[in-house]
């Protein structure tokens, strides 16, 4: 079973993850999705999509999904710590836009971000993320579809014969 996991409050492409996981359960990949979020978010009536509301603290969602994702998992989040637990847990791991954390570029991406929380909590105007793109959108179902077909390779997601 592949499950996705999705950082839900603030993502913008969760209509997009429905429809590529449909589209994958129906060709027989065994999957589910977690829509994790701190308040109730309208999710399909799919046996496959499931709904997780946990506390409202700051970090309750990052921690629920960063406490059981593993191999064999997809983390759909634009965080980048929780990126970083996650791919160390070994999930692979997209970001709403498409990019793909990996162990070789989340060391980076993490001392990057953790830079530019200092520079604007010192006052420094930094100018924030890019707004989110048509082109974002398209760079993530592609992703998606790519780490499913890849996992499912790897012998992830096969449905249980018998």
């Amino acid at each position: 079973m592949i499950t996705l996991y999705i950082d839900a409050d603030a993502c913008p492409v969760k209509q997009e993850i429905y429809r590529v996981a449909e589209r994958h359960a129906r060709k027989g990949t065994a999957l589910k999705v977690l829509v994790v979020s701190n308040s109730p978010i309208a999710v399909p009536r799919d046996e496959f999509v499931q709904r997780v509301v946990v506390g409202a603290g700051m970090d309750e969602a990052d921690n629920w999904i960063a406490e059981r994702a593993r191999a064999g998992d997809i983390v759909i989040t634009a965080d980048v710590p929780l990126a970083s637990r996650c791919v160390k847990a070994g999930a692979e791991v997209i970001a709403p836009n498409g990019k793909r954390f990996t162990e070789e570029s989340i060391g980076m991406v993490l001392a990057t971000r953790n830079l530019m929380d200092s520079l604007r909590s010192s006052g420094e105007i930094t100018g924030g993320p890019k707004p989110f793109a048509p082109r974002d959108r398209s760079s993530f179902l592609s992703a998606l579809d790519q780490a499913i077909v890849r996992l499912t390779r790897s012998g992830f997601g096969q449905a249980a014969s018998g």
